[in-house]
């Protein structure tokens, strides 16, 4: 598993994971790079999971405390790059009530109000 963060224009972060997202210090990294964003006060953060194959109860943690952390600012999280697998993960977990859920990156940034 990777985990990148960088900046997109318009003051968009992006993590982007590509790989499983199931161990410790998989779910760690992507932890941290979402707790980078909050830190800095970046109030849109993308997260791209287009090179992500798999994901465990570890990382739904991680996505539920990323929403906690960003809805409770009035903050805005979107997802993109899910493939079926994951969306059915997403989906049985209900992920897709309270995440913003796009086919590419390119949509997500389209989606910010």
């Amino acid at each position: 598993m990777s985990v990148t963060s960088s900046v997109l224009g318009g003051g968009i972060g992006l993590i982007e994971l590509k790989g499983t997202l199931i161990g410790d210090d998989e779910t760690m990294a992507f932890r941290n790079a979402v707790n980078e964003f909050v830190g800095r006060h970046w109030r849109r953060l993308i997260i791209d999971m287009t090179g992500t194959t798999y994901m465990n109860s570890a990382a739904i943690g991680v996505f539920v405390a990323a929403h906690a952390s960003f809805s409770k600012r009035e903050w805005q999280i979107k997802i993109c790059g899910v493939n079926k697998n994951i969306g059915v993960i997403f989906a049985v977990t209900k992920l897709t009530q309270i995440f913003s859920i796009h086919e590419t990156r390119e949509q997500a940034i389209q989606s910010f109000t």
